[in-house]
């Protein structure tokens, strides 16, 4: 009988842990989608005009070019700098060791696409969305800003845009359907969503800030 209360008290202690687990994960969740609701998935067309379109950074393949998520990031970038939608663009993502390289591999594709190269600024410490969102206000004291990345991401990386104290809005660069990869990062993003509650509350820092490079001039003071 001891022994079958005990387990029973186990099992209503997990069920109570279980339970505490999966409500934070939806307050979570909520928090950022209610805290970017109105500001996410703009077309490049229906994007209002800001200083910089942040292109933020995915996975390179193993020689170095860019997967179809970030070609199509890049790519929406290049169109919303064209059509006037921004008047530069900041290329945010991995560069923390010599043999991955997010960013210029970035670089390397909005030129390809005509955007001038003083117009390009690159951001090699961008290892996370919080720290994309915090140094571009930090170190390149943007105000305004068209955070561009796909559907799954925008909601989480315009809320800590607004976290960060820029004036943001996203567009969506959703070209393609990606297959099973766009599956696992939708449901890891429920999952991502928590943890950028939690950076927030505890006030967490970007590993790296340095010295400003202001978004109003040239671009190429920030190649690494």
């Amino acid at each position: 009988m001891r022994m079958r209360r005990r387990g029973m008290l186990i099992a209503g202690l997990l069920t109570g842990l279980a339970v505490i687990g999966v409500g934070t994960v939806l307050i979570a969740n909520a928090v950022v989608l209610l805290g970017s609701r109105g500001d996410v998935a703009a077309s490049p067309e229906r994007a209002p005009h800001a200083q910089v379109a942040i292109v933020l950074g995915a996975r390179v393949n193993p020689n170095g070019t860019m997967t179809d998520m970030l070609a199509d990031r890049v790519a929406v970038g290049a169109r919303l700098y064209r059509e006037g939608k921004v008047d530069t663009v900041l290329a945010s993502g991995d560069h923390g060791t010599r043999g991955y390289d997010e960013v210029n591999a970035m670089r390397q594709g909005l030129l390809a696409a005509g955007v001038p190269a003083r117009d390009i600024f690159t951001d090699h410490a961008g290892f996370d969305t919080l720290s994309s969102m915090v140094r571009a206000r930090k170190v390149f004291d943007v105000q305004s800003a068209l955070v561009v990345t796909q559907d799954f991401h925008l909601p989480r990386a315009v809320w800590l845009g607004k976290r960060a104290g820029l004036d943001v809005h996203g567009v969506s660069a959703d070209l393609h359907g990606y297959g099973p990869q766009n599956r696992r990062s939708t449901i890891r993003e429920w999952l991502a969503r928590p943890k950028a509650v939690q950076e927030i509350v505890t006030g967490r820092q970007p590993q790296f800030l340095g010295p400003e490079i202001p978004i109003t001039g040239d671009g190429r003071r920030s190649l690494g």
